[in-house]
């Protein structure tokens, strides 16, 4: 059983975000994106819509995400006009028809990084093709030093339900050594604004292990975010993916790995699990808690994880859609120059096997710490402990999970660290391949 059987912090992905992994996805694959969006409307799926922003004030140095620091307002207004036409394009497809968005996600990149007026145009021009004024869910992922009041009236006003701060730490020594933008009092004083502004969730996002991490630092960061009461928080263990900054030093220079190993981070975690239950928070995912004083929904990943279609909008963004997986292409002056002729800006595409569709819900599910037998008997047809019994024994014997008449359940263990044995559902093929 793989576990954190390599306890250091190594170059490489760890979090597992969808399958099979990114590699298998190829260019020769693109027609059967193609093909999807030509079928009839899946009007009985979750639907949902991603915007890819990916710009920045300063990249951090554990960033892996397409984004781009040096682009003037001009170049920004080209971008946001390629969105529009992108979304312009799939809502001419047939499979797009009748179909009503359930979520829509703003994430980057830094969301908030454009001006209101540019987030005016954006919408106005989104709204002409798609729009979520019927969506149950909108959310927008903010880096504090970049929002004002103005800015998040207008965010309020456009109809975001979820505004997810990226505060990841309150150490201002610790925040600059990690490269982030912002600084704590940033923090605070956007948070204020927000509540006065009254989005009905406010989520924190929190790092644990960063570069400078100490047990003392990470249990004050803990403090100080309760002390603000978010609606939800959200808390991942850092990675070093192979294109961050910190990664490609350690790969140049033969460096040793300055984040915390696993076991030290599923430690920090366990930590801030227990201080946010006993504030009267309940666990939601293995990175996720929310408060019980009102309701707070992740229909973004709810429905992604149960198998519900999106269309990612924007440079190097996924799909998936009818059982496709597709990406667009990476370079900035690509996408926009395919937009330009009319073109979907398609990478790479994989069209999922019925088991591949299996494995993939049963993946993501088990980040919410359970998996409900009858819903995949019922959907699939599959007694999964059944088809799984040789992943699943390992984990109940070690520890990680138990099982009654109706769901499989993780413990708090396995929870803390399931993105460490995710890759053992992997069919045999692909347990070894690059994730990305």
């Amino acid at each position: 059983m793989t576990t954190t059987s390599q306890t250091t912090t190594q170059v490489g992905n760890y979090f597992v975000s969808n399958y099979p992994p990114f590699s298998q996805w190829k260019p020769e694959f693109v027609h059967e994106a193609l093909a999807v969006l030509d079928q009839p409307a899946r009007t009985e799926e979750p639907f949902g819509l991603y915007l890819h922003i990916p710009f920045c004030r300063k990249r951090c140095k554990f960033c892996y995400f397409k984004v781009y620091t040096d682009k003037n307002a001009s170049e920004i207004e080209v971008y946001l006009e390629a969105l529009i036409k992108e979304a312009e394009y799939f809502a001419r497809t047939r499979a797009f028809q009748d179909r009503e968005l359930r979520f829509a996600y703003f994430g980057g990149g830094t969301p908030s990084y454009i001006s209101e007026r540019q987030l005016h145009h954006l919408v106005n021009g989104l709204n002409k093709h798609v729009s979520w004024d019927r969506a149950e869910e909108v959310t927008f992922e903010c880096e504090p030093g970049t929002l004002r009041r103005s800015k998040l009236e207008v965010l309020k006003e456009i109809g975001v339900t979820r505004l997810s701060l990226g505060a990841e730490h309150f150490d201002d020594e610790l925040l600059a050594a990690n490269g982030r933008a912002h600084l704590s009092a940033e923090i605070y004083d956007v948070y204020e604004k927000a509540r006065s502004v009254d989005f009905p969730q406010i989520n924190l996002d929190l790092i644990a292990g960063m570069v400078g991490e100490t047990e003392e630092k990470w249990r004050n960061a803990v403090k100080k975010s309760l002390e603000l009461q978010p609606d939800s928080v959200t808390i991942y263990q850092m990675e070093l993916p192979y294109n961050t900054i910190i990664s490609q030093e350690i790969l140049k220079d033969g460096k040793d790995s300055p984040i915390a190993d696993w076991p030290t981070k599923q430690r920090w975690l366990n930590y801030a699990f227990d201080e946010y239950q006993a504030a009267g928070y309940e666990i939601a995912s293995a990175y996720t808690l929310a408060t019980k004083k009102k309701p707070c929904r992740f229909i973004y990943t709810d429905a992604l994880w149960h198998g519900g279609d999106m269309i990612g909008l924007g440079v190097s963004s996924f799909s998936h859609f009818s059982g496709v997986h597709f990406q667009n292409v990476h370079s900035f002056e690509e996408y926009v120059s395919l937009i330009d002729k009319d073109e979907l800006p398609l990478l790479r595409a994989l069209t999922l096997t019925p088991k591949q569709k299996l494995i993939r819900e049963i993946v993501l599910q088990l980040k919410t710490g359970s998996l409900d037998l009858k819903y995949f008997q019922t959907k699939f047809g599959v007694d999964v402990w059944a088809e799984f019994k040789s992943v699943f024994e390992p984990l109940k014997q070690d520890g990680f999970a138990e099982k009654d008449d109706s769901f499989i359940r993780l413990t708090r263990k396995g929870l803390l660290q399931v993105d460490h044995f995710l890759s053992e559902f992997f069919e045999p093929e692909l347990k070894a391949v690059r994730y990305v």
